[in-house]
């Protein structure tokens, strides 16, 4: 697979022209240090994993930070956090000289509190999620983002299962004290089933035998390493009783075909999680056209007590709103459209656009106008409109 430029290099870019670090986090194996290396290529590149590495940093900070020419990247820095404390007092010495220090990390929650404690002011954080649509045709519901998997279809399964064995035996385990790891993979599976739904902790709980608060712990390990993408309900007053429990997604459609055991398109076809996981890819490439320019993660969806549904309510950077409904189906209906008109009837504020965003029909002609004030768009088409935006 060639070389794919990655969206987010602009910020990259800009923020070494703005601020003396640049700390890069995201799930492991998105391709961080990829990017890095191709707006840095000739920068000194140390990996903290490596333990003789992090020994010697640790025998003598100063030394280690000295003998590196810059700009310099280090990665997976969540391992030697107390470098960022020594790394503050070379910016503070010359607080001038900007894009000097890049760091990567795999795990969000530790990392930001080393860069909170010591770096506040002085790095630019991002963040970086597997491939999407707008970087590569080739991503896709069953395919997921991951470079690797993109670039050996046909090694997906057992990538897939060795990123778990990594993911749970690095990750997890540096994050929290998880002693059961057997039991966290049983929950990643069930938490998968539950792809595109409302979270009830007790019900995952109970099968595999552990507390909801402990669930609750879990979940949150999820989402600050980059594996579930959590959608809260819209928060506007509507006057009536709302649902206010979040919906869950894996993040990565490929990896939610993986922990669902579907190991093949004609598989997905025939799947009853087609609709859940199509939800969840569309989720995906709107939370990435967002972090992709270096803003945050705004994505809700709407459901009232009586049934009512919307899947998705999507800020544009301009202040607008837009309503999306997403229909594996690549033959689209007005009636798909009835949510979201109802919805826009009780908004303060009308919505910029309303979408029915569905699969492309192979040689159909595409449908524009599903009904007045809605268009239906394929999620190939969706794209370049979060390009505008």
């Amino acid at each position: 697979m060639r070389q794919v430029v990655r969206i987010l290099q602009k910020q990259v870019a800009r923020a070494a022209l703005h601020f003396p670090a640049v700390v890069l986090t995201g799930p492991r194996r998105a391709g961080k240090t990829t990017l890095f290396r191709q707006v840095l290529p000739h920068a000194e590149y140390v990996l903290l994993e490596d333990p003789d590495i992090g020994q010697r940093a640790a025998r003598d900070p100063h030394a280690f930070l000295e003998s590196m020419r810059r700009p310099a990247v280090l990665d997976e820095i969540q391992n030697v956090p107390f470098l960022f404390n020594y790394i503050r007092t070379v910016i503070d010495n010359n607080p001038r000289r900007m894009g000097q220090w890049f760091f990567t990390g795999s795990q969000e929650a530790p990392l930001m509190q080393g860069v909170g404690e010591s770096m506040t002011g002085r790095a630019a954080i991002l963040q970086l999620m597997p491939f999407s649509l707008a970087e590569t045709p080739n991503a896709g519901m069953f395919e997921g983002g991951f470079p690797e998997v993109l670039a050996d279809p046909g090694g997906r399964y057992l990538w897939f299962s060795s990123y778990m064995q990594t993911y749970l035996e690095r990750d997890v385990r540096a994050v929290t004290k998880v002693k059961d790891l057997i039991t966290f993979r049983r929950f990643l599976s069930l938490l998968a089933s539950r792809h595109g739904q409302m979270i009830n902790k007790t019900d995952l709980g109970a099968p595999l035998g552990v507390s909801v608060p402990t669930i609750g712990e879990w979940m949150r390990i999820l989402e600050i390493t980059g594996q579930i993408i959590v959608v809260p309900p819209y928060f506007e007053n509507f006057g009536k009783r709302l649902v206010k429990t979040p919906k869950v997604y894996i993040a990565d459609s490929g990896m939610a075909c993986h922990l669902l055991g579907i190991q093949s398109r004609a598989e997905l076809e025939r799947s009853p999680f087609l609709g859940a996981i199509f939800e969840g890819f569309v989720a995906s490439e709107l939370i990435k056209s967002q972090i992709n320019r270096g803003g945050r993660k705004e994505l809700y969806y709407f459901r009232d007590h009586q049934g009512l549904e919307v899947d998705f309510l999507f800020p544009t950077r301009k202040g607008a709103l837009w309503m999306i409904e997403c229909k594996a189906s690549k033959t689209v209906f007005p009636q798909m459209a009835a949510p979201m008109l109802s919805l826009k009837k009780a908004l303060t504020v009308p919505p910029e656009k309303l979408l029915v965003v569905h699969r492309k029909a192979a040689g159909a002609r595409p449908t524009e106008a599903l009904t007045p004030g809605v268009s239906a768009i394929p999620v190939e088409d969706l794209i370049p409109l979060l390009n505008e935006k």
